[in-house]
Formats: structure tokens, sequence, C-alpha cells
């Protein structure tokens, strides 16, 4: 049996600097130094020295005297990190994830101005018979990605497509069996927006459950959503269910390598 690697050594002081800027930024209001060496388990007199050489360096600034915030230094460091993500490549690789937990059928789709457009598709080792594949553009209502864009769409562009729609289809769309009018879209478009989330059993696909969930940068825009596949006999996509979980994980995932931070759902986000 191979020995266990021993465990790598840093600079104890780096990470205690660390800790504070770290803390700093996840506060609610700038903390003072009570409340630092509170948080911290560090004396008063200790987290001071630390503060000081932030300071200097321009990672923090004083506010008030008495409460300490982040500086220009670490501003200048979270732009450069934002410069070097890759959505797109951050959602390959979590639905690659995705697809080895669940052995379902995934895809990553964007906007692309009228409809979602398929930019991966991962099938299962049971592939569902559907006719939609790489490059492939859905429709902004029949599809639970594009129902997920649509919410979060502006009011003026969403009330354009969903007017097309309504005017040149004789089918009105689906949710959970029922057909939606116009007058009740807007609801069920308000219910996806709070939620995160767009559920299909069976609306569109015969037997087939469809489960998309969006991915957020840091301005609060979609950059991409994750969908799930499967046979409605062995795919529970419900609320709380093991795939509703591992989706939900999936685009927290992406969202919180995006924007530094887990967004909540439910409304609260």
């Amino acid at each position: 049996m191979a020995e266990e690697s021993p465990k790598r050594q840093g600079i104890g002081s780096l990470e205690i600097g660390l800790h504070i800027l770290n803390y700093i930024s996840t506060a609610s209001r700038p903390p003072t130094l009570k409340e630092l060496s509170g948080a911290l388990d560090l004396s008063p007199s200790r987290a001071h020295k630390y503060l000081v050489s932030l300071l200097r360096e321009g990672y923090i600034n004083q506010v008030n005297q008495t409460q300490y915030t982040l500086g220009n230094s670490s501003l200048t460091l979270g732009i450069s990190a934002l410069r070097r993500i890759n959505p797109i490549h951050l959602s390959y690789e979590a639905v690659d994830r995705l697809n080895e937990q669940t052995d379902k059928t995934v895809s990553v789709t964007v906007w692309n101005g009228n409809g979602p457009l398929v930019i991966k598709w991962l099938d299962s080792s049971h592939p569902i018979s559907v006719n939609v594949r790489l490059g492939a553009e859905l429709s902004p209502l029949n599809s639970a990605s594009g129902r997920i864009y649509l919410a979060h769409l502006q009011d003026s562009r969403r009330k354009q497509l969903v007017d097309q729609y309504y005017k040149s289809s004789q089918i009105l769309p689906k949710s959970n069996g029922k057909s939606l009018t116009r007058e009740e879209l807007q609801p069920h478009l308000d219910r996806i927006k709070k939620d995160n989330y767009c559920a299909f059993f069976s609306d569109y696909l015969p037997e087939i459950n469809v489960l998309s969930m969006p991915v957020f940068d840091i301005n609060g825009s979609i950059v991409t959503v994750i969908t799930l596949l499967g046979l409605n006999r062995d795919s529970d996509i419900s609320e709380g269910s093991f795939l509703f979980e591992k989706v939900r994980e999936c685009s927290d995932r992406i969202t919180r390598q995006i924007c530094g931070l887990q967004r909540e759902h439910n409304g609260r986000n």
C-alpha cells in the first residue's frame, strides 16, 4: 500500500490574511476590528497587525475610522479573475460530470436571440429517441430551456416572441399536460423565474421528462441553461428528487464559479 503523501506546508500568516479578506468580502456590512478578531479567533492586537499590512497594500480600506472594506487591489484581483472565466467551458465540464453521475441525456444551451441553441449534447448509455441534437435551435415556448430564457427576457422582447407564437401557431403551449392560454402563460413564466427551473412531464416528448435550470453571471443574466432528459418511468425530476438535486447542484456550481458566491433559489437569488 502506497504511503500517503505528506500534507503540503503553507505560510500560516498568509492564510490568516486571506481569511481576513474573505471575511470582509462576505460580511453584510464593513466589520470592525472587534468583529473580525472575534469571528476569526484572533486577538485584537494580532488582527490589527494584519489589517495594517492589508491597508498598506491597498487590499482593504478603512471606513468611518473603525470599519474595514475591500480596497482597489482586491478589486483589481476580482476583475482579473472575471476576465479569465469562461462560462461555456465551465458549463461543458459540469454537464460532463452530470452525465456521469446520472447516466441521463444532458445538454447545454445558449440564447441566440430567438431561441435556445444546443451547444453541447451528451447521450446516456441508453439513448432516448428525440429529434434534437448539437446545433439545433429550440422553440422559446415549447422547450424547457426556452421557457427559462423567456421568463428572464426583457418585457418588450418577451411580449414580441409570445405574440408571434400565439398568432402563428394553432397549438397552445403545455404545462403538466394542460394547455396554456395567452393569459395563463405569464403567471406560468413568473413561477419559472421565481423557482429557477422548468420541468416537462411528457408534455412534448411522449414518455420523456425534461428538466432545465439556468446558470447566471455576476450581473444576474443567464449565460447557459443546463437540461436533463430521461424516460418518465425511471427519471423522477420532481422537486426534491435525486435528479432534481443533481441538476440544481450542477447549475449552482457553475454560477458559483462564475460569481464567486452561492446563489439561492426559490425567489431568493
